[in-house]
């Protein structure tokens, strides 16, 4: 996966790929002026609407419907390292879906690709400068 990232003003901070532009900016009270999601909102982000898309799956092959279907997230932080330390996540179904499928809707929001990345590998990161002559 290539993504090009570009400064389109302030703290603005927005990244190109596959033709989507995904925007972010900082809070006020970092130096930006709040008009977008920070980037570590996007990161929690993608990790709620990957279960999300997994909850939604699973009800769409199943033929069950998604009316009053949510997910929530929250977050709770270590207090010793002072970084997240845990990540729930809660399927709010209403009083009618039914019971037994339950379990499977949690095992099957527990294939979320982007948790499963960060669970399973820590990736290396190798950031490097190249000129724009190098780039082409």
């Amino acid at each position: 996966m290539d993504m090009k990232v570009v400064f389109p003003g302030g703290k603005r901070v927005d990244a190109e790929i596959d033709g989507f532009t995904i925007k972010t900016d900082q809070a006020v009270q970092g130096g930006g002026e709040g008009s977008e999601p920070e980037p570590f909102t996007l990161f929690f982000a993608s990790i709620a609407t990957c279960a999300g898309i997994y909850v939604l799956s699973f009800c769409q092959h199943r033929g069950l419907s998604t009316e009053g279907v949510s997910l929530t997230m929250s977050t709770e932080v270590d207090p010793v390292k002072r970084m997240i330390g845990k990540v729930k996540i809660n399927i709010i179904v209403p009083d009618a879906f039914p019971q037994k499928y339950h379990a499977p809707l949690i095992r099957s929001a527990g294939q979320c690709a982007v948790a499963k990345h960060i669970e399973e590998t820590l990736p290396v990161f190798d950031v490097g400068v190249l000129t724009e002559s190098e780039v082409s």
